[in-house]
């Protein structure tokens, strides 16, 4: 049983109205967080997918990614999927843009191909009860490599696609573009 909580879902761009859904349909309250002031009282934060140098620019400015920087280092959990891991990753591989650097990752942008190789998979996902996960990919990264303590949680074909460290959590793919809510839960067990 995942307890009430007041969940953030930056809301700037990508899938946040499906974040929404999901985490209300699991009894969380939810915040749309479009600046650094709305960050105030919630219990953890999704960064969803989208345009991750669209978001990065908007989190660059007005000291609202240096506020989620220092709310993920005294520990508010943080969920990233596809753009969300970019903008989580301390390195984007072949790439200067925007991140907050708050996983020691190194991740690949648009990694499986563009638009039009998006897919589905079944994936095994370490610590999940119950059959395979199905996993919608959009342009998505993955995880080229990590540090030792960063826990994988998911490959696909020998890619990371499915990683957390501590208090943060991330994936390449979209759990909110499902039915299954079991990312979701297992990203709202991680709030204490």
């Amino acid at each position: 049983m995942v307890r009430m909580s007041k969940i953030g879902v930056l809301a700037i761009q990508g899938a946040f109205r499906e974040h929404r859904k999901m985490l209300e349909k699991l009894g969380a309250d939810v915040i749309e967080v479009r600046s650094a002031k709305e960050l105030t009282d919630i219990e953890g934060l999704i960064i969803p997918g989208g345009e991750s140098t669209a978001i990065g620019k908007q989190l660059a400015e007005n000291g609202f990614g240096k506020k989620i920087i220092n709310m993920a280092r005294q520990g508010l959990p943080i969920f990233g999927t596809c753009a969300g891991m970019i903008l989580l990753s301390k390195n984007i591989d072949q790439s200067n843009q925007y991140s907050l650097g708050l996983m020691d990752t190194l991740v690949r942008r648009n990694a499986f191909g563009r638009q039009i190789a998006s897919f589905e998979a079944d994936l095994n996902v370490k610590g999940l009860k119950g059959e395979k996960v199905r996993a919608v990919f959009i342009r998505a990264p993955f995880v080229v490599k990590s540090a030792p303590q960063v826990e994988i949680l998911a490959e696909y074909k020998g890619k990371i696609v499915f990683v957390r460290l501590d208090n943060l959590l991330a994936s390449a793919f979209h759990p909110e573009l499902t039915d299954d809510p079991r990312i979701h839960e297992y990203f709202l067990k991680m709030i204490p």
